[in-house]
């Protein structure tokens, strides 16, 4: 079943009664303020708003633009929900999971189903401020075995990454996987972004490594290569420090596209950086695109497949509630040029991380699924082809 929406008259905002009960609306006053040529003026308007999810220094979408209503939204986590990725069951897609970190002391990798449920069996508790999550379905842990999916989270308080099979989601790195070791700075040593690279035809499986604060010479991102011992226990080798960081802002989101061999990566009020994933390939960045396309942060990041060389690039424009749009495969003769495509506005408010696939995942995500965190906690699930055609979807589900 999927849930049923009411719509705002005033805005075309739409609000969903989730599975969880919803908090108790209430009516406030909104004051909009726009500059003009002859002065300022203030419009009052009132504004059914959901408490939970309004704060005050947020600006809504124009009035004119419709945001696209997701198809599922999440039971809400414990303290802040942040990051996800999805698992696809290869025997039945419906069942497949999205696990979405909660980011706190006291954090946790959840585990959903596609109702958006809780599955609490499965859910991961104790992590010491989990941040970002990704998951690769080929980890091989011994030659001549089977592959098997792998998700890695960065666990930034405990200074590692954890590696959990999916879908049973048990640990297979002891206590952990330490990372920015020597750093004598402790924001140097907080992990924050992951990704996870597997060159395609070949067995070797990397995870490139980001962190809440570092250096400006080039070496901000750390390469491990993963391995498994034959008790079945993961383990990490540093194989290259590169990309650029200016100082100002963090970059958190990261992503790798196996099938191009590039890895992107988000600095806060600077843009989208793009290296090449191989570490064989060099260190040289590829572009710096998006300076102007963004109101402050681009944050979450993820690469929607339409061929094995075509699709979208999707990036989190934080403060706008939006997702900015670009070719994944650049411009005619150019493939490192990437230019805004649209921006497309969903539900979700003040996006940190975001993750999609383009395979059929049933009746409900025929088209593939988008999963976005929202700032109430929670996650919302949309169909994919809303970021391919976006007015085709508006005011559906």
């Amino acid at each position: 079943a999927r849930n049923k929406f009411r719509r705002s008259p005033l805005r075309n905002l739409y609000f969903p009664n989730s599975r969880v009960a919803p908090p108790k609306a209430t009516l406030i006053f909104y004051f909009h303020q726009s500059t003009q040529t002859m002065g300022t003026r203030f419009i009052a308007v009132l504004l059914p708003i959901i408490l939970s999810a309004c704060h005050s220094n947020q600006s809504l979408p124009d009035a004119s633009t419709e945001a696209i209503r997701p198809v599922v939204i999440t039971s809400a986590v414990r303290h802040d929900s942040d990051d996800p990725a999805i698992w696809l069951n290869p025997d039945d897609p419906s069942a497949s999971l999205v696990l979405g970190t909660d980011k706190d002391t006291d954090g946790a990798l959840y585990v959903f189903d596609l109702d958006g449920q809780i599955i609490e069996e499965k859910t991961v508790r104790g992590l010491r401020r989990p941040n970002n999550v990704d998951l690769e379905n080929s980890f091989r842990f011994a030659e001549g075995s089977e592959t098997s999916a792998i998700a890695v989270v960065t666990e930034r308080e405990a200074e590692s990454i954890r590696v959990f099979s999916v879908p049973d989601m048990q640990a297979l790195d002891g206590e952990g996987i330490r990372v920015f070791e020597g750093e004598s700075d402790p924001a140097w040593r907080a992990p924050m972004g992951v990704a996870i690279y597997r060159k395609p035809d070949v067995d070797s499986v990397w995870v490139i490594v980001g962190r809440k604060s570092g250096p400006t010479d080039g070496s901000y991102l750390w390469q491990y290569l993963l391995d498994a011992d034959t008790s079945g226990v993961v383990s990490s080798t540093l194989v290259r420090k590169f990309g650029a960081f200016t100082g100002g802002g963090e970059i958190e989101a990261i992503v790798v596209d196996d099938q191009l061999g590039f890895v992107y990566y988000c600095e806060e009020g600077v843009g989208v950086r793009k290296y090449y994933a191989d570490p064989a390939k060099g260190d040289e960045e590829l572009a710096l695109f998006g300076q102007n396309d963004f109101a402050e942060d681009a944050e979450g990041i993820a690469i929607l497949e339409t061929s094995d060389s075509t699709g979208l690039i999707i990036v989190s424009d934080q403060q706008a509630h939006a997702f900015n749009v670009y070719a994944r495969e650049g411009e005619s003769g150019n493939p490192h040029s990437h230019t805004l495509l649209r921006k497309v506005y969903l539900s979700t408010r003040e996006t940190d991380g975001c993750e999609v696939s383009s395979a059929n995942f049933g009746s409900s995500y025929p088209g593939g699924l988008f999963v976005a965190m929202s700032d109430d906690k929670t996650f919302q699930f949309y169909d994919a082809r809303a970021l391919l055609v976006p007015d085709s979807l508006k005011g559906k589900r």
